[in-house]
């Protein structure tokens, strides 16, 4: 499925809204937290470096299904690579990662791996053979920039190892992504990278800005986590946490993966240490997110299991009061398809309802 006429064949049957592949994603798994504060915060992927320089040749991996390993505790969780692989293939053993991909662009959704178990970050394009055609869909319809960005370097560095001949696929899918990619940024590394032939130099100047921009970010968001730490150990109120929060996501918007955020959030309103009252006040904020982000992040929290049935409550209730009848479909049908109890096809059939009626 990496051949470019492959994915030019899937591109256009998004161009012309077609849908590739009708199935339901499963249901989301999350795993129950533990009460260690702090360490359970932590994303797995975070325990190894971030996007070191990596330009040893490696080869284009076959599109087969990464072997799932024994799960590993929390306290001491596995690389976000190992512990949930991105997949080659989805679900259900039919497509790729690539169509699972064009599936997530037609809901108009940040790109999960396979499994829809989490969503994809940037060290999955370091960690994770991925095949070019799902890179490519990647550079093009990712809705996290950064992620978008990170796609790039594999096909960079496979369009660099190989002869002129043979790179002139790579020089058409770069071209495609100049033209279509979502994010301005992502187009004109494109651009540059085509420009300079794939040299070695353009490449780690891309992989260099991008880490400069992940660092900090990720940084910050480690000293968010001894303010959750305090607010688990009853050593901060409501009132200032909510502050801090305020001022993390204010800090870190655009330049932290949405997987990282999105699995902080997670955590917060998985952990029985939190305070309702605390919960509540964060779902009042996230109401106030762009509507992307919003359904997303809400739906994550209803669909968690064992959420407390008052917080489910509590922001359905808002959800009805504060948000217009649009948003609200949207949430109850992604919600809907993460307990795999609409597929896509019957989410867009829903939406074109909507809009018609």
């Amino acid at each position: 499925m990496s051949d470019e006429f492959s994915f030019l064949n899937r591109f256009k049957k998004l161009a012309n809204g077609r849908p590739s592949n009708g199935g339901a994603g499963p249901p989301v798994h999350r795993t129950a937290l533990a009460d260690e504060p702090g360490q359970d915060m932590v994303p797995p992927s975070l325990s190894e470096p971030v996007l070191e320089p990596t330009f040893a040749p490696r080869p284009e991996p076959a599109p087969e299904p990464l072997p799932e390993p024994a799960p590993a505790p929390i306290a001491a969780p596995e690389p976000v690579s190992r512990a949930t692989p991105v997949g080659d293939r989805s679900f259900d053993g039919q497509g790729d990662l690539a169509d699972h991909f064009l599936g997530c662009a037609k809901l108009g959704r940040y790109l999960t791996v396979a499994d829809n178990s989490r969503f994809i970050i940037t060290d999955d394009f370091r960690t994770t053979p991925i095949i070019s055609a799902a890179s490519t869909m990647a550079a093009i319809y990712s809705k996290d920039y950064l992620v978008a960005q990170a796609a790039l370097l594999p096909l960079s560095e496979t369009a660099q190892r190989m002869s002129p001949r043979k790179r002139d696929r790579f020089e058409r899918l770069f071209a495609l992504i100049e033209e279509q990619a979502l994010s301005d940024d992502v187009r004109d590394s494109a651009q540059a990278i085509r420009a300079a032939h794939f040299r070695a130099a353009e490449i780690r100047e891309l992989e260099a800005e991008l880490g400069n921009r992940l660092s900090p970010a990720r940084l910050r968001y480690r000293q968010f986590l001894d303010i959750v730490k305090k607010l688990m150990d009853r050593k901060i109120t409501a009132g200032p946490f909510l502050d801090e929060f305020r001022g993390f996501t204010q800090d870190v918007a655009g330049q932290l993966d949405f997987g990282i955020y999105s699995f902080c959030l997670d955590r917060l309103f998985g952990s029985v240490r939190v305070p309702l009252k605390v919960k509540k006040l964060l779902i009042l904020e996230l109401l106030k997110y762009p509507a992307l982000i919003r359904r997303e992040l809400l739906t994550n929290i209803l669909v968690y299991p064992g959420q407390v049935d008052e917080l489910v409550e509590f922001i359905r209730y808002m959800v009805t009061n504060e948000l217009g009848q649009g948003a609200i479909i949207e949430i109850e049908l992604l919600e809907a398809f993460k307990m795999r109890r609409l597929s896509m096809s019957d989410i867009e059939s829903s939406l074109a309802r909507a809009a018609t009626a």
